[in-house]
């Protein structure tokens, strides 16, 4: 994204300091420079850039990872980021309307030789993508929980849908999703999902105390063994991944919250090893 975050009780028409790096030239030099990982965007706003340049760098990107791009879009929603750029937002309708058009200009141009649009909010003629991506399907993201337009896109056109949610959220959503694909004659297993929520996890019931009666938004508070349980609730809901998101603060501190993931929560979800004869 460009710069500039707000948080929930924040005016959301003002920009704030804080050094935040642009989405796609970090992920393009983590993609030359972290050879194993998987990488993806959570979630690129088509509104930051044209659906064909969202593609092309995809594309891109894809070749340098030799293949393990995920790319994650949206329809767009921080205000304070749009007028601080001069970027147009539109109503909740507008941004939709673009959002949909945008996921059929991205589909094609990655799937197709050439792509021919014409759209309310795009055109393109005979435009090509080349060279193609390194994955025969390279996986679109779509990111949002909006049920009427959002997740009825989703279904239409992602290959991963993504939302913050908690256990009991996400089986609801999951359920929703669920019609939308039947309603287009798709079924729900052809698509991934994917959740997360703030989490803040300790063994200090003081901490945990006051990170309850402080939350907001999707948030998962407890030891480490109340968070593989919710880790589980949320797998039986439809998760096929959990993404934990940067708890902020110092570095050590990051570090060290992903290592007590590492060790006491993921641990209990790793696939078997397989024997080596």
């Amino acid at each position: 994204m460009p710069h500039g975050g707000f948080g929930p009780t924040d005016d959301p028409t003002t920009s704030y300091d804080g050094n935040i790096l642009e989405c796609w030239a970090v992920i393009a030099a983590l993609a030359a420079s972290v050879p194993r990982v998987r990488l993806g965007t959570l979630v690129s706003s088509v509104t930051f850039r044209h659906p064909a340049v969202i593609a092309n760098a995809a594309a891109a990107v894809d070749s340098i990872s030799q293949g393990r791009l995920v790319l994650g879009i949206g329809a767009g929603w921080q205000l304070n980021e749009h007028l601080a750029y001069g970027l147009a937002l539109g109503s909740v309708r507008e941004r939709l309307d673009r959002f949909e058009e945008a996921c059929q200009v991205v589909s094609s141009l990655l799937r197709k030789k050439r792509t021919t649009f014409a759209g309310e909010y795009y055109h393109i003629t005979d435009a090509p993508n080349q060279p193609p991506p390194v994955q025969q399907r390279l996986p679109i993201l779509i990111g949002g929980s909006g049920e009427k337009r959002t997740m009825r896109i989703a279904a239409r056109y992602a290959d991963e849908w993504n939302c913050w949610s908690t256990p009991q959220v996400l089986a609801a959503k999951t359920a929703v999703l669920r019609a939308h694909c039947e309603a287009i004659g798709r079924s729900i297993d052809e698509l991934r999902i994917s959740t997360q929520a703030q989490f803040v996890v300790s063994n200090d019931q003081a901490v945990l105390s006051t990170a309850r009666e402080s939350a907001l938004g999707p948030t998962m508070v407890g030891t480490p063994e109340e968070i593989v349980d919710a880790v589980g609730r949320w797998r039986q809901a439809g998760a096929g991944e959990i993404i934990v998101p940067d708890p902020g603060g110092p570095l050590s501190a990051a570090t060290d919250a992903y290592d007590l993931f590492a060790t006491e929560i993921a641990a209990h979800f790793a696939p078997p090893q397989r024997a080596i004869s």
